[in-house]
């Protein structure tokens, strides 16, 4: 493994001398940009594995994304290996149906700055991805591109939330309708600051591809763009521009044929799947 050939991947050609704010939010901000957040393997029929080169051949070399454990668990090998004092934590995804946080099923890192801690977090994908570290400071508003991000604590327990814009369809002059959550605030995630190993991760990795779940159900792929988002999720194409006009995203969605769907993987995310993709 090379941290030149990582940078290469992600199109990042600026200075790394410095572990300092300015150059993880460069880095952090291509990788967000190049990696997808995506689940294809499983829906290709292949196995998923919690191992570092499996990772960086996967994700580096065959220019693949991953979901969240393969992309932060990379994307802390690559900060540790320039000299940032980095390090996992576990997460526990909110789950708005029920209205509760799951058990433990998502890793975030934890980067220290010159005495300050950021939260770091390449594989949560969507709308809800950050697009810059999040100061580890409760009840700040901290705003950026997709939105408002803001973290509170508790009795050691810290939430994650962000505060979504309005949203508008490409095809009608109001507000998408099938849209949930008008300029609403979504809760994302739970998690304490204990560090974690990625091995204390290897159970959920398996577990993620054998059980009933999201990501079992529907093949995912996102990646950030510059000015927004693009989902692609079974056959359902959605491209976001964030603040197209004030104080409202835009929203395009798009059904695609299977034909469409290989097209846009290639065009859209720079993924071309060795084995067949069944959305």
């Amino acid at each position: 493994m090379n941290i030149q050939e990582y940078f290469s991947r992600i199109s990042y050609d600026g200075s790394h001398k410095d572990a300092d704010l300015e150059t993880l939010t460069a880095i952090f901000q291509h990788h967000i940009q190049t990696i997808p957040f995506e689940n294809l393997s499983m829906h290709c029929g292949e196995s998923i594995y919690l191992d570092l080169e499996h990772i960086y051949n996967k994700i580096v070399r065959k220019k693949r994304g991953g979901w969240c454990l393969e992309n932060n668990y990379l994307l802390f090998w690559a900060l540790q290996t320039i000299g940032y004092d980095v390090c996992i934590l576990g997460s526990s995804s909110y789950n708005p149906a029920e209205g509760t946080y799951k058990a433990v099923d998502h890793v975030l890192l934890k980067v220290v700055v010159d005495s300050k801690a950021y939260i770091v977090d390449s594989g949560f994908g969507g709308t809800y991805q950050m697009w810059q570290p999040v100061l580890l400071v409760s009840g700040k508003d901290q705003p950026q591109v997709p939105g408002i991000f803001r973290l509170t604590e508790d009795n050691g327990i810290w939430y994650f939330e962000k505060t979504k814009r309005k949203h508008f369809g490409t095809d009608q002059s109001g507000p998408a309708t099938d849209t949930p959550g008008m300029k609403e605030i979504r809760k994302i995630c739970s998690f304490t600051l204990e560090p974690r190993d990625i091995n204390d991760f290897q159970e959920l990795n398996w577990k993620l591809q054998t059980s009933d779940n999201l990501l079992q159900k529907k093949s995912i792929c996102t990646l950030q763009t510059t000015d927004g988002v693009a989902n692609l999720v079974g056959w359902t194409f959605t491209e976001i521009k964030y603040s197209y006009v004030e104080d409202m995203d835009m929203v395009k969605i798009t059904t695609l044929t299977d034909e469409e769907v290989e097209k846009t993987l290639k065009d859209k995310f720079n993924i071309t799947l060795e084995n067949k993709l069944k959305p």
